[in-house]
């Protein structure tokens, strides 16, 4: 793993976690241990509405901090819309230690590398039963309020689990931009560190 993106999970502190979220993140935490338990594979998919913010963040986060502990997970995002992967929230992953490629026009797509010896991650803005993500056997971990309350049932997913957080959107085009941004991301980086110490407990 690249070193910057290494010392950051390093520094992520789980004792910034409060209880009462703890104790929300328990259902994704024993969706994990039961695959791993039964041998089974574990796909678990972010969805938000726009596919553009915080399923993203959810998605490369959770799979870079997946491989730091070793273990085996895909993790994949969707939207119940197709917009963009903001730009704002790239350049904030890459702030914080990834590598980003980028091809196209409108709805770029990106590419996130954190470990020479593994592939990249592709990202971009989609919908949620893409074909490039699972269509049965995951966990559709719900992300924002809005598509949690607006698709109550996800085909194909064994388990739906909210794991809201809120839309750092809020600070567009503003002078916090930048830096709400980052809070949101690293927010997510430390609950995800967290699930996966859960884990491997």
């Amino acid at each position: 793993m690249y070193k910057k993106l290494e010392n950051f999970i390093n520094n992520l502190d789980t004792n910034t976690i409060i209880d009462p979220r703890k104790e929300e993140l328990i259902p994704f935490i024993q969706y994990i241990k039961n695959k791993i338990n039964t041998g089974s594979e574990v796909n678990i998919n972010f969805i938000c509405t726009h596919n553009s913010r915080r399923s993203q963040f959810s998605q490369i986060w959770a799979q870079a901090i997946a491989d730091y502990f070793g273990i085996a997970v895909k993790t994949f995002s969707g939207g119940l819309e197709v917009t963009a992967f903001n730009k704002t929230a790239v350049d904030t992953l890459e702030s914080q230690g990834f590598e980003v490629e980028s091809s196209g026009v409108k709805n770029l797509v990106y590419e996130l590398t954190y470990d020479d010896d593994r592939s990249g991650i592709v990202a971009f803005s989609k919908l949620f039963d893409h074909s490039e993500n699972p269509q049965s056997n995951f966990a559709a971990i719900m992300t924002c309020s809005h598509a949690d309350e607006n698709c109550p049932f996800i085909p194909g997913a064994e388990a739906r689990i909210p794991v809201r957080y809120e839309d750092p959107k809020i600070a567009d085009g503003t002078p916090q931009e930048q830096e709400v941004y980052a809070a949101r991301s690293k927010e997510i980086a430390t609950e995800m560190k967290y699930v996966f110490i859960q884990v491997v407990d």
